[in-house]
């Protein structure tokens, strides 16, 4: 009797797969808020205090953990 592949159920990722992927999106998103602070900071000519540097990177930051805690809770 043939099966109907529709009834089958995705294979769930492994957990270090999944835990790997959520880190690397982390860095990417902490990444692109630290370097267009650092692109702003710039283009600004911020001198003194890399003021763009520092608010992007936190906010980057806050947002990763967000993401991260989300997929976390997320049951698969």
């Amino acid at each position: 009797m043939p099966t109907n592949k529709s009834t089958k159920k995705p294979k769930k990722l492994p957990d270090y797969a999944r835990y790997s992927g959520m880190g690397a999106q982390m860095a990417v998103i902490i990444f692109l808020g630290a370097y267009g602070g650092m692109k702003l900071d710039h283009y600004y000519q911020n001198k003194n205090f890399p003021t763009f540097t520092v608010v992007l990177s936190l906010l980057a930051i806050i947002l990763a953990m967000y993401f991260f805690i989300r997929q976390a809770m997320r049951k698969d």
